[in-house]
């Protein structure tokens, strides 16, 4: 008990690090799972493909090996892009083409990622709602863009609070895998105390504990914003 207090602090910023990544990722996600979900059922057979062709690749792959794409492959395929033009150019958090931050690496990864869930969030919650919501705001005169910005949308976003949560909650764990590339997340700071210390079951059970406490804070956050929206819910921790 003694060590595992002795430890809690350097735990605890992973557990920073941890909802940090989760938070950026989902956002991204949800930016990119907006755009992907609509694509599915646009009526342009490219943006079908196209949002497709995104939702298959990452769902029919593991996170894992995305995470090495983008950690470890990008920064060649940068090298190669600027030696074809022979130019030298800032690339901001990228210019070092021998490398690529963990935290870039992992928003990129874990965003790229959680967008091809939730696209297929978004595509449900769209097909969800009823036609005759269409029908009746064109029959006011809006257009097809108007209707499902102000009528569609809407009623959507409140069908998919509940496996928004989901995702939330998944991808919190997910990230555990960031410890493959040395980002500083909760997993890694246990595998670094375990490292000086050769006590692993304290110390894993200890990172297990905070697991539990972040993804039961969230599961309960969501409860409350499904009881605040009135929507019924079915996320699950």
């Amino acid at each position: 008990m003694d060590l595992i207090i002795r430890s809690l602090p350097f735990l605890l910023t992973g557990v920073l690090q941890t909802l940090k990544v989760t938070i950026i990722a989902v956002a991204i996600g949800c930016v990119l799972g907006l755009f992907g979900g609509m694509g599915r059922l646009s009526n342009s057979r490219f943006l079908r493909a196209l949002a497709t062709c995104y939702v298959d690749f990452v769902r029919g792959t593991p996170l894992l090996v995305q995470l090495f794409i983008v950690y470890f492959g990008l920064p060649q395929v940068i090298q190669e892009f600027k030696e074809f033009l022979e130019v030298s150019f800032a690339l901001g958090p990228f210019s070092s083409t021998s490398h690529i931050p963990p935290f870039i690496a992992a928003v990129v990864a874990c965003g790229i990622n959680s967008g091809a869930y939730v696209s297929e969030i978004f595509r449900a919650g769209i097909q969800s709602i009823e036609k005759g919501q269409r029908e009746a705001a064109l029959s006011l005169g809006m257009t097809p863009k108007q209707a499902m910005r102000y009528v569609i949308l809407p009623q959507a976003f409140r069908r998919v609070v509940p496996p928004l949560g989901n995702e939330f909650i998944a991808m919190l764990k997910d990230t555990s895998l960031l410890v493959c590339i040395g980002y500083a997340e909760l997993t890694r700071q246990g595998q670094l105390i375990i490292g000086n210390t050769f006590r692993p079951f304290e110390i894993w059970f200890a990172v297990a504990f905070l697991y539990l406490i972040m993804t039961l804070s969230i599961s309960r956050l969501v409860d409350f914003t499904e009881r605040r929206l009135g929507v019924r819910g079915h996320h699950q921790s």
